[in-house]
């Protein structure tokens, strides 16, 4: 489902040596938890980036420091060519949160239980193009609700009134309602059944090619991501492991990571078997305080000495003739594993 218009759409946000650490125990422990370390990618206009891992991979921190939630510990982020951190006023902070809203992972916790569903939107109308009367915010508060799937009629009832799938697309017309750019979409099918959950992914599709609305859309489902998104971004331990083209990175996964999600996700018409060498040992990844070398290589089948010396670095691969270029971390590995390719000139 790639947009027709994304090979030649403008670069809408950049993020360049992203990091974000947090200081974990007392107040004199000097131990760290590196969350996201020197992340590197952009987001173009009509566009869908899937951002995918597994549970702390720094994948909903990264969505935290684009919605300005958090301040990173070094690196910049960079929206229609200006940096984040140069907008310091009232206005320009106003400007951006609803030009790149978020849609968060409960809908029940992101809607205030107390007021009717519309408040939600008519007070993100009211602070956000205040140029409204109160009739016109009404009039726009129906029509997103028009615009996700729901009837107008579903204003005025109270969250807990709604289903899931109902309440995740009240967040979305809440972000629709300040006419935004990106929106941040923090896993917002995990929490809904599988039978209502192509519903929502294809509503994120409609805005992207209707409206032109980029998403970042954050997920541990890599099928999900490979029925909407246009580019994949794999994150393991705060670091990117591989990006590029979804379709390319999917049908020839080169980071040994990406591999090992693919091999994860059960094929109904494949038969049981344990191949030996090939098994995940489970170890979680090490991002307190970690070594140098690769942060894969407690749990990568293909490790050598080599990978607790050298931290790999995230290699541009030649594209190919037509194609795209992707990314893979990784330099100097054994033969199977991604290996450093001089970028196209």
């Amino acid at each position: 489902m790639t947009s027709p218009e994304l090979m030649t759409s403008p670069e809408l946000l950049r993020a360049e040596h992203l990091s974000r650490h947090f200081k974990i125990g007392g107040a004199l422990s000097r131990r760290t938890l590196h969350a996201v370390d020197d992340v590197n990618f952009g987001i173009s206009e009509r566009e869908i980036v899937a951002l995918a891992g597994e549970s702390g991979s720094g994948k909903s921190t990264i969505a935290r420091v684009l919605a300005r939630i958090y301040q990173p510990t070094a690196g910049e982020v960079f929206f229609e060519g200006k940096p984040l951190s140069g907008m310091n006023s009232r206005r320009d902070r106003l400007r951006y949160s609803g030009l790149v809203p978020m849609v968060f992972q409960d809908p029940f916790s992101s809607i205030n239980p107390v007021f009717r569903v519309q408040h939600g939107v008519l007070r993100s109308l009211k602070l956000h193009r205040p140029e409204l009367s109160a009739r016109q915010r009404l009039d726009e508060a129906a029509r997103v609700f028009e615009v996700v799937g729901l009837g107008a009629d579903m204003m005025q009832r109270f969250p807990h009134e709604l289903s899931g799938g109902q309440r995740q697309r009240v967040g979305f017309a809440q972000a629709l309602a300040m006419r935004p750019k990106l929106i941040l979409a923090d896993e917002p099918v995990s929490m809904l059944d599988v039978s209502i959950r192509i519903g929502l992914l294809n509503l994120m599709a409609e805005l992207r090619d209707t409206m032109g609305v980029s998403i970042l859309y954050i997920t541990h489902d890599i099928a999900s991501a490979r029925y909407v998104a246009d580019r994949l971004i794999v994150m393991y331990a705060g670091q990117i492991a591989e990006t590029g083209p979804i379709e390319d990175v999917l049908t020839h996964p080169r980071h040994p990571y990406t591999q090992l999600l693919l091999s994860a996700v059960p094929d109904p018409r494949a038969p049981l078997s344990f191949a030996e060498g090939t098994t995940d040992r489970g170890e979680p990844p090490k991002v307190i305080d970690p070594a140098p070398g690769c942060r894969f290589r407690w749990r990568c089948p293909l490790a050598i000495d080599t990978c607790a010396q050298v931290t790999p670095v995230l290699a541009e691969l030649r594209a190919p003739a037509g194609g795209s270029a992707r990314g893979v971390r990784g330099d100097g590995f054994p033969p199977g594993m991604a290996s450093r390719v001089v970028p196209p000139g």
